[in-house]
């Protein structure tokens, strides 16, 4: 009933890395960041029009687990490095970590964080997939696999078989890069989650942040099987999460990401009720490239040139254009955030809760949140 007027409302900013109070504390202005999409499944011109894309627009993009990160570094954005389970760009032959290769990679000025993969929404419980199809020499260079094969990262680390050594890896990492380290994954059952968050609170290990994934994530290569029956949508899985820090007392010592069809400030909105501190999206960046959600992404026939090494078909993305209209989809997002969230009256998004969506009955997120079906 009592909006605000938009110029009230306090200015959009997170700092990932100030809890452990390091120096390399990373600072977002924006409630929104490019989702991991890797040079790999993505072909250069994509891969440059959304870095270049994302400096102009002064947002952050994560690299995707595809090895070094070559064609991001070329358009100078602010980069999040991800580490999937097979740790292209920075492992050793046996698939465990290199400390010097990460060392080196984490000493490139635009990379500002590191992520560590454990899961994704779209296959929790399996790994990665490129087809040999889309392996060019190039690509198998910069992740250091051979030529003749698909590419297929394990479904979990080696170094983390368990919660304690899983906590562990978490210190190493963060020991070793002197960066900003978060964790990402795709809730499966809110016990594991527990489990691993009691442990981080008996280890005093914290990530930076922890990035839940929905299950509705999508991706160009997961098994119809795991995409249709495998892991917890966002909205619960992100209330499950949010509940269960806040009841071990540790919620304040870490950032929440969320990650699954973001693809616009309403939908953004309501993660940061439910607890998000911002949201990565790929597709509202995948459309603002001009996706058609032709299905081929694993095919390397993408038509309009995205995800796709053949340089016939990438050559109608025009990485200029392209770049600017991720700025317009940025530059809106963040302008129709700012008035919602005038409108609900509150100063800033930390003021929001659950209590401030309709949560119609009879769905997951109900349950969740009202167990009891006598409670409204």
């Amino acid at each position: 009933m009592f909006p605000l007027n938009p110029e009230n409302v306090d200015s959009y900013r997170v700092t990932f890395g100030e809890e452990r109070g390091i120096d390399t504390a990373y600072t977002i202005t924006k409630p929104v960041l490019i989702s991991a999409m890797s040079y790999g499944a993505l072909g250069q011109s994509a891969i440059r029009s959304l870095a270049r894309g994302a400096k102009l627009a002064g947002i952050a993009m994560n690299t995707g687990e595809g090895g070094y990160p070559k064609y991001h570094l070329m358009e100078n954005c602010d980069l999040i490095f991800q580490m999937g389970t097979a740790k292209f760009g920075v492992r050793n032959g046996d698939g465990s970590l290199n400390d010097d290769k990460l060392r080196e990679l984490a000493s490139e000025t635009q990379i500002r964080m590191i992520e560590i993969k454990l899961s994704q929404g779209a296959k929790p419980g399996k790994g990665g997939l490129l087809p040999k199809e889309k392996v060019t020499q190039e690509i198998s260079e910069l992740r250091g696999v051979p030529r003749d094969r698909d590419v297929v990262s394990p479904p979990i680390h080696v170094e983390c078989s368990n919660v304690e050594n899983t906590v562990g890896f978490i210190r190493h990492v963060q020991e070793v890069s002197c960066l900003p380290v978060g964790i990402k994954l795709c809730l499966g059952s809110p016990r594991e989650f527990r489990a691993l968050a009691e442990e981080i609170k008996v280890q005093d290990i914290f990530p930076d942040w922890i990035a839940i994934d929905g299950a509705e994530g999508g991706t160009g290569a997961a098994p119809k099987s795991f995409m249709d029956q495998v892991g917890m949508p966002l909205l619960p899985a992100l209330f499950n999460v949010q509940t269960i820090l806040v009841r071990l007392g540790v919620r304040d010592r870490l950032k929440l990401l969320a990650g699954g069809k973001r693809i616009n400030a309403g939908r953004v909105l309501v993660a940061l009720a439910l607890g998000a501190d911002a949201c990565y999206t790929a597709r509202g960046f995948m459309l603002s490239l001009g996706c058609i959600q032709a299905l081929q992404c694993g095919k390397n026939t993408c038509p309009v040139g995205i995800t796709t090494h053949d340089p016939a078909l990438q050559r109608g993305l025009d990485i200029a254009r392209k770049s600017q209209r991720i700025v317009n989809f940025v530059r809106h997002l963040n302008y129709d955030f700012k008035q919602l969230l005038a409108a609900t009256g509150k100063v800033s998004y930390r003021e929001l809760t659950y209590k401030d969506i309709y949560i119609p009955s009879g769905t997951d997120l109900y349950n969740v949140v009202f167990p009891n079906p006598m409670k409204t």
